[in-house]
């Protein structure tokens, strides 16, 4: 009899996590809300942390954060049905990963540049969409999310610049610069004042001016192709139709896509 408690209980805990996470009522959109705001919260202070490192305060928000990720971790593990689908996600190993260097800030701060990638969380969440439905960007969204890729991009070799070539230099100076060179070798500026010193240097160069370069495209891409929805077409599962599509452009199916009720 306990024991069957004990598993409706359980059942019903995970029912109303699903209905927080994925739900599109007050009361889950409050939440995915609630959650937003501390993932920017979070990654301020990621971004804040070559400044903050020495300082005694630094680990006891360290810990506090990792305390609050593993339970964000078990909670959407519990809300997800099946499990497996949990774990496929990039994010969720991201996220694991980001955990271990808030736990082991000794052994792993190199690898903490990684924790900006928690900025795809906040992309991630359904009440993001639906923000930028309310401030009149709908048509703008593979705009913004383009632009996230981007900037998480900048900030993940900035973090990994800094790491591993400035780390000798003053904090804020060693991130500014490493921010400098990313900024000069995305955009193939090359002022050539600032350099990355032997073959890992020239590596780290090639890699970022080709993914960086192929980021800025697909953000061009974006901001002048025109705007398309999602809406999968029954006869050939085509994905992606202009918003006033009335037939398949690939099989010429009959489509009938929603308007703005969207």
């Amino acid at each position: 009899m306990a024991f069957e408690t004990a598993k409706s209980a359980t059942q019903s805990i995970r029912q109303r996590l699903t209905r927080l996470y994925y739900g599109r009522d007050t009361a889950a959109i409050r939440f995915q809300f609630a959650l937003m705001i501390i993932d920017i919260a979070i990654i301020g202070f990621f971004l804040a942390g070559p400044y903050l490192r020495d300082r005694p305060s630094y680990l006891i928000l360290d810990y506090t954060i990792a305390a609050w990720i593993a339970l964000e971790l078990i909670a959407q593990w519990s809300a997800t049905y099946p499990a497996r689908r949990y774990l496929m996600r990039p994010m969720t190993w991201i996220d694991l990963f980001v955990l271990c260097t808030l736990l082991f800030p000794q052994w792993l701060f190199n690898f903490a540049f990684l924790r900006v990638a928690r900025i795809w969380a906040v992309a991630q969440r359904p009440v993001f969409t639906l923000m930028l439905n309310r401030l009149g960007l709908k048509e703008q969204t593979d705009v913004v999310t383009a632009f996230i890729n981007l900037f998480v991009f900048l900030f993940l070799v900035t973090g990994f610049v800094y790491t591993f070539f400035f780390y000798r230099e003053d904090a804020g100076t060693g991130f500014i610069d490493a921010l400098y060179f990313t900024v000069a070798t995305v955009t193939t500026t090359g002022f050539g004042d600032i350099t990355l010193p032997g073959t890992a240097g020239k590596l780290t160069s090639i890699v970022t001016m080709i993914i960086g370069i192929s980021l800025f495209v697909r953000l061009a891409q974006a901001i002048v192709r025109p705007y398309k929805v999602t809406f999968p077409c029954p006869e050939c599962g085509l994905q992606r139709h202009d918003a006033d599509a009335v037939h398949c452009k690939a099989c010429g199916h009959t489509l009938n896509i929603p308007d703005d009720g969207l």
